[in-house]
């Protein structure tokens, strides 16, 4: 079970960290990457966290447990969307 809960933590967390990446890369966009900021590099992070996130809910045992790991899989969703909300990965942007 609790290999199940972390792996659906991880799992939301890491769908949804690709979103932001996937988005500003193919609206061409700058977006802070380790890789780079420009858009194609956020495009291949975010399309890598996609898969990554599918590969972490298939080893996850979902149906033993589903609304456990539904929940804490929306609780990963929630940690990494404070974190691009609030200081972001590489802090805080300066208002203009």
């Amino acid at each position: 079970m609790w290999q199940s809960i972390l792996l659906s933590f991880f799992g939301g967390l890491f769908g949804a960290n690709g979103v932001p990446h996937f988005v500003k890369g193919i609206t061409k966009e700058n977006y802070p990457c380790l890789a780079g900021n420009t858009p194609i590099p956020n495009l291949i992070a975010g399309l890598i966290m996609f898969i990554l996130s599918i590969v972490l809910f298939h080893f996850a045992d979902i149906r033993g447990t589903p609304l456990t790991c539904l929940i804490t899989a929306a609780f990963g969703a929630l940690v990494i969307g404070l974190v691009h909300a609030g200081p972001g990965a590489f802090g805080r942007k300066e208002d203009l």
